[in-house]
């Protein structure tokens, strides 16, 4: 079942889906070595960079996921990084977010506005259950942000990924609409 696509707005940002026009963009972003330092996914091409794209449109079109380009509010084509929602699963209504930004976007607290505007968007519009957030163990900005949201650290998952041929653990963390108010107060107040 194909997702709608939806927009959603916040104070400072617009997170819009992605256009063919934005291929270049991902490119610099899943090619960018302080990007992908932390992130699962690289690409050494432009023309390369389709199969993100191909993916992108696949996950809507079956249902199992969603990815906004981040863009700044008013300015549609004024990218700077991208989030989404992906695996997910509607029987048991849940799903795993990822998120990125160049690192140029980095620090004025935008990956924290976007990640919580789509966290709501999957509780009140969705009607998901749980957010779940694989993180990469050195990458203590992004467990941080989702800390700051009101995540749990679950635990970890010992070499759950490959990176660059080695076994590399994460770190799990989960967001459930049922967590109290405080736990959720992370992604209701920004």
């Amino acid at each position: 079942m194909q997702l709608p696509s939806v927009e959603i707005h916040t104070t400072r940002l617009l997170l819009r889906a992605f256009q063919p026009s934005d291929r270049a963009f991902v490119f610099e972003g899943l090619s960018d070595p302080e990007v992908i330092q932390h992130y699962g996914v690289s690409y050494a091409t432009l023309e390369s960079t389709g199969e993100q794209m191909r993916w992108y449109d696949k996950i809507q079109q079956t249902g199992t996921g969603q990815w906004w380009a981040i863009c700044r509010a008013g300015q549609p084509a004024q990218l700077v990084g991208a989030c989404g929602l992906n695996d997910l699963d509607a029987e048991h209504r849940r799903a795993e977010i990822g998120y990125w930004l160049l690192p140029r976007y980095w620090g004025h607290g935008l990956a924290t506005e976007a990640v919580s505007a789509m966290a709501r968007h999957a509780f009140q519009s969705m009607n998901l259950h749980r957010l779940g957030a694989d993180v990469d163990m050195g990458n203590h900005a992004s467990a941080a942000l989702l800390r700051r949201l009101g995540f749990t650290r679950e635990g970890i998952r010992r070499g759950y990924e490959m990176k660059n041929d080695q076994p590399i653990d994460l770190q799990l963390f989960s967001l459930l609409a049922t967590d109290t108010a405080d736990a959720l107060s992370g992604i209701l107040k920004t």
